[in-house]
């Protein structure tokens, strides 16, 4: 499958979701795409704004959360798309999340938020994320994800119009 765009407006164009859906106007706007080197690998390059700091120049960690969140689900799902040779994302949930911050994350230059899928087990799978700054890792997460069929609220949400937001 080669992928011209990220994976978010390619696979969930309606997605609202706030670290990464391209249908909330309001969010974060993380775009995965993945990696060259490493197929179980993802890659974004996010730029915080003044709204998202914890203070005078330091990201919220939060955000910095959301942001491992976001990527580490993606990873999921690319790993999954690739399993199964699927044209549609499968949609993935967060079981469980750990973030470790090791030192402050800047909010004055771009960041890299890398993310890869390291167990897939079915429709589980287990990923590793980092937010790195000028090649030094700022914070590291964990994360297990898995894939929700009918019945479960997310299932159907990538491809969900959007709701109208209010201003």
């Amino acid at each position: 499958m080669t992928v011209a765009q990220s994976l978010q407006r390619r696979l969930a164009p309606a997605s609202r979701c706030f670290g990464c859906g391209p249908a909330n106007p309001r969010g974060l706007h993380l775009e995965t795409l993945p990696s060259p080197g490493d197929h179980d690998e993802v890659v974004a390059i996010w730029q915080a704004l003044p709204i998202h700091e914890a203070f005078a120049g330091v990201v919220n960690g939060g955000i910095c959360g959301t942001l491992l969140d976001c990527a580490m689900n993606w990873a999921a799902v690319w790993r999954l798309v690739r399993e199964r040779h699927a044209t549609e994302a499968p949609d993935c949930v967060t079981v469980d999340l750990s973030v470790r911050f090791a030192r402050p994350t800047p909010s004055d230059r771009s960041v890299v938020v890398r993310a890869r899928a390291i167990e897939c087990d079915g429709r589980r799978v287990v990923c590793e994320g980092a937010i790195e700054v000028d090649g030094t890792p700022t914070a590291t997460a964990r994360g297990t994800f898995v894939a929700v069929g009918p019945g479960h609220p997310a299932f159907g949400r990538w491809r969900a119009a959007a709701a109208p937001t209010s201003e």
